[in-house]
């Protein structure tokens, strides 16, 4: 985008047609003059190439502070070099400064109004500061340009879905896939906007302890999308446990408040027989994040509390989970929980538990994780609360059978005071329909 050529080439053809019109010039000044024009239009495309390669070179190194830096120092000697800024404007998207970088980004198409990169970047920066309509404008104007570009296809296609405009989406990817068969985030999002709107799932738990009787529970749950907003979820639990039989059923909705925003209510009864809660209740609220950086893609945060009734006995959890979304589909989750427990004449006491899991694609079809924990319960049995401390260790496989059917497995193993011991695995399998 420097204009450093033509400048120099209109200064060498006005100093000719001075010459020209002033014959008393002499030859020799003639050809120093052409002579020194060459040299400082050289050495400023040295220097355009120079600052160029250095900032692309940090960029690819992850030195995002020493690529501004790159850029600020362009700009400040050559204001006007709007390939400078073009690159300041990305940068600045990169570190989160979206709001900096929508500005640098308009201030090149005023100039420019035709740069379909500069366009694309703009429509990221609205799109991560939430402004889905207006990134769809600027992508249209962009498709316009260049209807076959398959950055402008892809990213139109992303907003149509954040604007819940399912069927012009998965044009988008269709026309896309056509241009470019092996796009692997367009096949996705493509069977991702094929799949069905309920789930329902079927499982078996089995916990065996060194100092009790087996236990095993089974499990059914529905969980069903019914519009862009709003998802419910379904589920009953029957508990073998304690030479004693209970179930549970349980109800929750979530509500999204915007295209990042959740929140999740829910409770639960139970006909306990002493060995599960009685009655619970819970909410949660969460946000997702995008982060434009090499090693972490985005962010999902979320905060819950939980209320658990017992006979005897109540438990309030409070608890923050966050997912960190990886390279090649990896994901990393961290789970902090405050458990508040307290006793019929007894007094109340805090206790703090932690957890952490890492998944990670194995194969076409198969994806695993790895998880370890400190003193983390959910507190669904009876034997989950009171006086003790614990570590597990373990992992699961999930399989998917077919586009629409899935079966996951885990095994963990378990470390209690007092010389207890608790091995659990558990299987289920999912249909969607």
């Amino acid at each position: 985008m420097a204009p450093n050529r033509e400048i120099w080439s209109a200064g060498l053809r006005s100093f000719e047609l001075r010459t020209r019109a002033n014959r008393t010039v002499p030859k020799w000044a003639s050809c120093l003059a052409v002579l020194l024009l060459t040299y400082a239009s050289y050495g400023s495309e040295k220097s355009d190439a120079e600052w160029q390669e250095r900032i692309s070179e940090q960029v690819a190194h992850h030195q995002l502070d020493a690529a501004l830096a790159t850029a600020n120092q362009r700009i400040e000697s050559s204001p006007d070099d709007l390939e400078a800024h073009g690159w300041r404007g990305r940068v600045l998207a990169w570190k989160g400064h979206w709001a900096e970088a929508e500005s640098e980004y308009r201030l090149v198409l005023q100039r420019v109004p035709s740069d379909v990169d500069i366009l694309t970047g703009l429509a990221d920066v609205l799109l991560w500061q939430e402004q889905a309509q207006g990134a769809l404008g600027v992508l249209d104007r962009a498709r316009l340009l260049a209807p076959s570009n398959p950055d402008v296809l892809l990213r139109r296609a992303r907003v149509l879905l954040v604007l819940g405009r399912t069927a012009d989406a998965c044009a988008e990817f269709r026309e896309l896939l056509a241009l470019a068969p092996q796009n692997q985030e367009a096949r996705k999002g493509l069977d991702g906007q094929n799949e069905t709107r309920h789930e329902f799932r079927i499982g078996e738990d089995v916990d065996r302890f060194n100092y009790t009787d087996t236990a095993q529970s089974q499990s059914l749950s529905l969980s069903s999308r019914w519009s862009p907003r709003w998802s419910t979820f379904l589920g009953t639990n029957v508990y073998q446990r304690f030479t004693e039989n209970a179930a549970k059923g349980t109800a929750s909705t979530t509500f999204r408040i915007t295209a990042k925003q959740w929140v999740t209510v829910g409770g639960a009864g139970a006909n306990d027989n002493s060995v599960i809660p009685k009655e619970e209740a819970f909410f949660e609220y969460g946000s997702g994040f995008r982060l434009e950086n090499p090693v972490f893609r985005g962010l999902e945060t979320c905060y819950r509390q939980h209320w658990f009734w017992y006979r005897g006995a109540h438990v309030l959890t409070i608890g923050a989970s966050d997912i960190l979304y990886l390279p090649r589909d990896w994901t990393w989750a961290f789970t902090a929980t405050g458990a508040r427990s307290g006793f019929a004449g007894t007094g109340i006491e805090w206790l703090p538990s932690g957890s952490t899991k890492l998944g990670f694609p194995v194969r076409n079809r198969l994806a695993g994780n790895i998880f370890f924990a400190v003193g983390s319960e959910d507190f669904a049995q009876v034997d989950q609360i009171g006086h003790f401390s614990a570590h597990t260790f373990g992992g699961g496989l999930r399989y998917r059978l077919s586009q629409n059917q899935d079966i996951n497995g885990y095994l963990a193993a378990q470390d209690r005071s007092q010389g207890h011991t608790q091995n659990s695995f558990g299987l289920n399998y999912g249909i969607h329909f």
